[in-house]
């Protein structure tokens, strides 16, 4: 599936109403972007408000459209009042972007006394992605339109080891939307997952190992985004993704197999993100083999 034009881009976006959660930086602030300058009015929210508003008056400077709502993204109550601030403020909200996420780099015997891992990654990649989805939902159907797309992982798809707390929520996620999907197929609501690699935001920042390893750029996640938008596919997901969901399905064991390779190989949580050295000549090759697995 190729990339669209800035040009296909605008022809499908200009003049809509697009919320983006996770705005002020990374995946979430490209989009923005991307998306204004092809004419949509953009809607910021993330936690902290003077980095949406310099996101905000970046984009109007380039001549593009935005607002935005401080919103702390795991607090309920804070969602249904942004939510309800947003519909007060316009008539419609044509597409709704989770992009908003916290992940978790470690193994499942390393957070035997860390439940609150579980927590964490829950209330934003599922909970809150539920609910901010609920407030906007109503008024899609009301409007016979509109779409949902939300940022998962290729994790998900691949299992991969070290992230069972990230890929568990967004894998809850993921199930929540498919069932979604059939129910608002009738009123013309598509739901797309977009199964996204590694990507270098300040969200894998804090491993060092990854300064080594291959990942998009924000820019490339950004047109991930927009293509989920012009071709509103019910998912999207690199080669490696598919191949990886596959083997699981047909010959699971293999699956384990390989991730169990990737698991002792590279290092722990707290090595990962001490040490300043190089990959391996093992690691390297892992990474050339599964491209965007992150273990």
């Amino acid at each position: 599936m190729a990339n669209p034009s800035k040009k296909k881009i605008s022809k499908v976006v200009k003049g809509k109403n697009i919320i983006i959660t996770g705005a002020s930086s990374g995946i979430g602030e490209r989009t923005a972007f991307l998306l204004s300058e092809c004419g949509a009015h953009v809607i910021l929210l993330a936690r902290t408000e003077e980095k949406l508003k310099v996101v905000k008056e970046n984009i109007e400077v380039l001549g593009g459209k935005a607002s935005y709502y401080p919103c702390d993204l795991t607090d309920m109550d804070d969602i249904e009042k942004t939510s309800k601030l947003i519909q007060e403020d316009f008539d419609s909200i044509d597409v709704l972007v989770n992009n908003a996420g916290r992940s978790i780099r470690r193994s499942v015997h390393e957070s035997v006394n860390r439940f609150h891992d579980f927590e964490r990654t829950m209330d934003i990649n599922y909970f809150g992605a539920v609910k901010i989805i609920l407030a906007f939902l109503h008024g899609m159907i009301e409007c016979k339109t509109g779409q949902i797309v939300n940022i998962s992982s290729i994790g998900v798809l691949a299992n991969s080891p070290r992230f069972g707390a990230y890929v568990a929520s967004k894998s809850a996620l993921d199930a929540f939307s498919r069932c979604l999907a059939a129910e608002v197929k009738g009123d013309n609501i598509t739901i797309t997952n977009i199964f996204m690699p590694l990507v270098r935001t300040p969200m894998i920042a804090p491993t060092k190992l990854y300064r080594y390893m291959p990942a998009l750029m924000p820019n490339e996640a950004a047109m991930m985004v927009a293509k989920a938008i012009v071709k509103k596919p019910n998912s999207i997901a690199s080669g490696m993704g598919k191949f990886a969901s596959a083997t699981y399905s047909l010959a699971p064991a293999i699956n384990v197999g390989i991730q169990s390779i990737g698991y002792r190989i590279f290092p722990s949580s707290s090595a990962a993100q001490t040490t300043d050295t190089k990959p391996t000549l093992a690691q390297r090759a892992f990474a050339r083999i599964l491209p965007g697995e992150h273990h």
